[in-house]
């Protein structure tokens, strides 16, 4: 085993893991491939190449990213029934934990181009081959979309066919990228066109394109935008027009009508518009006032939200108690510019106003300015004292439009000297609840939140929302826009799936880990996505076993 060279080594160790049957191996056969960008970018490729090859002793063989056959051209008669009998055929899997080393199966698991000579090859039966393997990655993307393999007799074999195989490859990425400008070319046509003429909201989707018209933003609030979206994922991939309906939380009922857009005989996507719908008898389900900045229909939410309404109303004072980062200031703040008062809102952060804060705190009051004091947890004994006497002062002088005043603190936060000097200002105290209480306003947020980062194109999975929506979100919606945020620094169109979220994000433990914890939380999801979710390669990249990395998966909720 010393002459062989060190991967092909480490590939047989692997092979014999795999418990692969060393003389007859037995490759899984899987039902026909559906119609892919691969196969679609391959067929002429493969076509003219196989021309070149026809009754040479080498067969042309392209694989999906797992290793599945999906076609097979040129070759003389005699290399094409020598292949049949070790079903190197279309349908059957040469995955390397299926059939052992060979130029497809090795290829995927090392992620490089490799040619496997005759007797590198692990099974016996395949040793008669040598194989020449070169990966086809999404030019666009990067996303691993399959193998190119050239197959030949082992006495054939030379270094030109590992050549060969890359130039393959090259000519399916360059025809992949001009099949995407051509699809992305007619949907945005056809998007502008619809436009022009429906003078309504319009939506584009394709497999990785979504756009939204101004109308549409400006017609349909956050939440509504999040349930227009899921609807539009469904009509994804469809070739036939149709028209369906979608009940908004709003109570608007918008009428969907779709028309498939394509580039010659290729699906480039489809155009939806939207028509506002009423049916007799239909009565909008009753839901809060749209605030400004905010977004959320959750039955926790609308109460909170109505509970703070009615003290602004009644100009009562009031307390807010919320986790950091659950949104505390941004609800009182908007609740207060929805409440159609003409006073100003002055904002004084404890944290920040340093020593003069109480006597900011009395000019704004006595300039007729509501006020809101943030981190009131903060404050110490003298600032008590001071803020004590002014509020005092303050609902003495009894004029005829008191200023608004409310706290806002950390939930729990609250102590004696608190409670002792200020609480009996505030009737009322409202508690702003955390993100996963109200997870179902997870996706309302997220379109919010992208479309203030400048990506309304950009939109995320079913999956990869729901992903989201099992998080515990410890930093409530700040954390929330921070990972929105570090999406979009990587991209501002197209559709996020799971494996595009930060690795905090596909992780689903509830409990607080330790900076060591995150990093190795961290480390085995990266390890996971660069090894195809192979836990078997990820144990062994991180040096660990694979009984370890099955129980990091389990203990951090790891999503694979």
């Amino acid at each position: 085993m010393s002459t062989v060279r060190p991967f092909i080594r480490i590939s047989w160790e692997r092979s014999l893991a795999s418990r692969v049957d060393t003389d007859h191996p037995d490759p899984t056969y899987v039902e026909s491939a559906p119609e892919s960008v691969l196969l679609r970018a391959a067929r002429p490729v493969l076509a003219s190449l196989s021309d070149e090859l026809a009754n040479e002793p080498a067969c042309l063989i392209l694989t999906d990213s797992n290793g599945v056959v999906l076609q097979r051209g040129g070759g003389d008669s005699h290399l094409l029934k020598a292949l049949d009998a070790v079903h190197l055929a279309p349908g059957f899997c040469y995955a390397e934990q299926d059939v052992g080393t060979n130029g497809i199966g090795t290829a995927l698991e090392i992620g490089a181009p490799i040619l496997v000579n005759g007797n590198e090859h692990y099974t016996g039966n395949l040793r008669q081959f040598s194989c020449a393997g070169a990966l086809i990655n999404h030019p666009v993307t990067g996303a691993l979309l399959g193998v190119i393999d050239i197959s030949t007799k082992a006495e054939n074999s030379n270094s030109l066919l590992l050549s060969f195989a890359k130039l393959a490859a090259r000519r399916i990425q360059e025809r992949i990228l001009e099949e995407a400008n051509e699809l992305d070319s007619a949907l945005l046509g056809g998007y502008y066109a619809a436009c022009r003429h429906s003078g309504g909201p319009v939506i584009a989707v394709g497999e990785k394109v979504f756009m939204m018209n101004a109308l549409a933003q400006q017609h349909f609030d956050a939440t509504d935008q999040a349930a227009l979206l899921d609807q539009t994922r469904e009509a994804v991939g469809m070739q036939d027009p149709c028209t369906f309906l979608a009940d908004l939380p709003s109570g608007v009922i918008a009428r969907m009508a779709y028309q498939p857009t394509f580039a010659g005989t290729a699906l480039a996507g489809g155009i939806i518009q939207i028509k506002e719908q009423r049916t007799a008898g239909h009565v909008p389900r009753p839901r809060g006032p749209a605030l400004p900045g905010m977004a959320g229909a959750s039955a926790v939410w609308r109460h909170v939200t109505q509970e703070l309404l009615e003290t602004v109303a009644k100009r009562e004072w009031v307390v807010l108690q919320g986790e950091s980062g659950a949104g505390t200031h941004t609800l009182v703040t908007a609740v207060h510019q929805h409440s159609g008062s003409n006073r100003q809102l002055s904002v004084l952060d404890v944290e920040t106003a340093g020593a003069d804060l109480v006597q900011r705190a009395r000019a704004e009051l006595e300039a007729g300015t509501d006020l809101v004091v943030r981190h009131a947890h903060a404050l110490d004994e003298t600032q008590l004292d001071e803020l004590t006497e002014l509020f005092q002062e303050i609902q003495d002088a009894s004029v005829a439009q008191d200023p608004w005043v409310a706290l806002t603190t950390r939930a729990g936060a609250v102590d004696d000297k608190l409670d002792l000097h200020l609480l009996h200002f505030f009737p009322r105290t409202v508690l702003v609840p955390p993100l996963r209480h109200h997870l179902e306003d997870v996706p309302a947020l997220v379109r919010l939140l992208l479309n203030r980062a400048g990506a309304p194109e950009l939109i995320l999975s079913k999956p990869a929302m729901n992903q989201l929506m099992r998080l515990p979100w410890s930093g409530n919606v700040t954390h929330l826009k921070q990972v929105m945020s570090a999406i979009v620094r990587v991209r501002r169109s197209g559709v996020v799936e799971v494996e595009d979220l930060p690795p905090e994000c596909r992780a689903t433990t509830r409990r607080n880990l330790t900076r060591m914890e995150t990093l190795e939380r961290d480390a085995v999801i990266d390890a996971l996505a660069d090894h195809g979710n192979d836990k078997s390669a990820a144990a062994e990249a991180l040096g660990m076993s694979r009984a370890t990395i099955y129980r990091k998966i389990r203990d951090y909720g790891i999503v694979t």
